[in-house]
C-alpha cells in the first residue's frame, strides 16, 4: 500500500527487495563506502533463504518516492530474536521480560549477519538529508507503534549519519570493532615495523609456518573466482560454524555462496594450497572490498594447520590491502587474536528507541554509564597493543 506523506512524496513498504528496481536502489547505494547495502548483496541474502521470515529476519524495507523516482530507502527487518546482529541486547530483552513487556518483534536496521560499520538510510544526492531522515523516522515510528513493535534499532551506523538520527531522539550505545589502518605502508615489512621486536619475530615465525607446512597462499579476485571455489567456501564456512557453536551460527545458505559468483567483482578469496596438490584448497578465507575498504567475513579449514588462520584471515589480506591501496581493513567479529596483530579497538555505535516509556526511561538513565565503561575497555585494549614505543 502506498500512502501520501506530503504532496511531492509517497512512501512504500516492501518485504522483497526484488520489488525495487536494482538500478534505482543502487543509484543510492553505490556512492556509499559500504558494499553491504547494495541491492545485489541484500537480494542474495533474501532469495538464498538466508535473511527471511522463517529465520527470524522478515525484510520490511522502507522506500520514499518522488513520483516514479526513488529518492530514499532504508533496509529494515522485523526481528523475532537477536541472533545474527552482533550487538548483544539480551540484557534489554531480559529486562523487558521482567517488566512484562514483549521485546520481540522489534524493528532492525542493519545488513544481516554483518557486523560492519556503515548502516544508514540511502538518500539521493541533492536531497535535504535532515528533512528526508526525519520523514523516514516518522514513518518507522508510526509503523512500529501500529504493529506493536517494542523498539527500533540501527546497528553499526555510519558515523556521519549518527548525528541525524540522534537529532530524531535515538540514543547511542557505544561498542568497538578491531580495525587495521594503512599508515602509508609501502609493503608488509613497513607494516611489521610498527610492532615491537618481540611481536615482529612472532609474526615472521607465523608467516614462515606456511612454507614449513608445505602451503602456498593465493589471493583470488574477479574472474579467478570459480563457482566451485564459492561452493567450497560454503563448506569451509559451515565447518567453522559447526566447530564454534552459537558464536559462529550458520546463518547463510549454500545458495547464498553460489549467488556470490555474480558479486565476484567485490570478492577476495585467500586460498591455501598444498605445494603438492593445487587442485583444491585446504583452507580459505572470504573477504569483500569496495573502494579503499576491505572486510573479512568468513573462513575455514578441514585440517588443523598451525597459524593458517592468522595468515589467511589477517596477514595475506593485509599484504593484499597494502598492494591495492586499501586504507581500512575490518577483519570481522571477535578480537582475542586481532589486537596482537595490529588491529586497534575502534568505537562504533548502535542507535536505539523503545516505544515503552519504562524501557526508554531506563535506557536513557543508564546508557551514559554503559558507554563510559565501554570507552574504558577500548582505552585498555589499546594500551596493550604490541607496537613499538618509538
Amino acid at each position: 500500500m502506498v500512502e501520501k506523506t506530503k504532496p511531492s512524496y509517497s512512501v512504500a513498504w516492501t518485504q522483497k527487495i526484488a520489488e525495487i528496481p536494482q538500478s534505482a536502489w543502487d543509484a543510492l547505494a553505490m556512492p556509499l563506502k559500504t558494499p553491504f547495502l547494495e541491492w545485489e548483496w541484500l537480494y542474495n541474502l533474501e532469495v538464498s533463504g538466508s535473511a527471511i521470515a522463517r529465520n527470524g529476519w522478515l525484510p520490511n524495507h522502507l522506500t520514499l518516492w518522488r513520483e516514479k523516482t526513488l529518492i530514499a530507502a532504508a533496509p529494515l527487518y522485523i526481528k523475532g530474536h537477536s541472533y545474527g546482529e552482533f550487538v548483544f541486547d539480551h540484557q534489554w530483552a531480559n529486562l523487558a521480560e521482567r517488566l512484562g513487556i514483549d521485546y520481540y518483534p522489534k524493528m532492525l536496521g542493519m545488513s544481516p549477519f554483518t557486523p560492519v560499520e556503515g548502516y544508514r538510510f540511502l538518500i539521493a544526492p541533492g536531497e535535504d538529508e535532515a528533512e528526508i531522515t526525519a520523514m523516514m523516522v516518522h514513518e518507522i515510528d508510526a509503523f512500529c507503534i501500529k504493529h506493536r513493535l517494542s523498539g527500533c534499532h540501527f546497528l553499526f551506523v555510519d558515523p556521519q549519519w549518527k548525528p541525524l538520527i540522534e537529532n530524531q531522539g535515538f540514543t547511542a550505545w557505544l561498542h568497538h570493532s578491531y580495525i587495521w589502518e594503512n599508515l602509508g605502508f609501502n609493503d608488509f615489512d613497513d607494516y611489521l615495523a610498527v610492532f615491537n621486536a618481540n611481536q615482529r619475530r612472532n609474526i615472521k615465525r607465523e608467516r614462515k609456518a606456511m612454507a614449513k607446512a608445505g602451503l602456498q597462499l593465493q589471493t583470488l579476485t574477479g574472474d579467478r573466482i570459480s563457482n566451485s571455489l564459492l561452493e567450497l567456501m560454503y563448506d569451509f564456512y559451515g565447518d567453522t560454524c559447526d566447530k564454534f557453536g552459537w558464536w559462529g551460527s550458520k546463518y547463510l545458505t549454500k545458495r547464498f555462496f553460489e549467488l556470490l559468483h555474480n558479486y565476484r567483482h567485490r570478492l577476495l578469496l585467500v586460498a591455501a594450497y598444498s605445494e603438492h596438490d593445487e587442485r583444491q584448497p585446504l583452507g580459505m578465507s572470504f573477504c569483500i572490498f569496495k573502494e579503499d575498504r576491505l572486510y573479512g567475513r568468513y573462513w575455514g579449514s578441514f585440517q588443523e594447520i598451525n597459524n593458517l588462520h592468522f595468515n589467511a584471515c589477517y596477514y595475506a589480506p593485509i599484504d593484499w590491502a597494502i598492494a591495492n591501496n586499501m586504507q581500512l581493513f575490518d577483519p570481522g567479529a571477535g578480537g582475542r587474536h586481532k589486537k596482537r596483530r595490529g588491529f586497534p579497538a575502534k568505537p562504533n555505535h548502535s542507535l536505539h528507541r523503545f516505544y515503552s516509556d519504562r524501557l526508554q526511561h531506563i535506557l536513557c538513565a543508564y546508557i551514559g554509564e554503559v558507554n563510559e565503561l565501554e570507552q574504558q575497555e577500548i582505552d585498555g585494549i589499546n594500551t596493550e597493543l604490541p607496537f613499538s614505543q618509538k
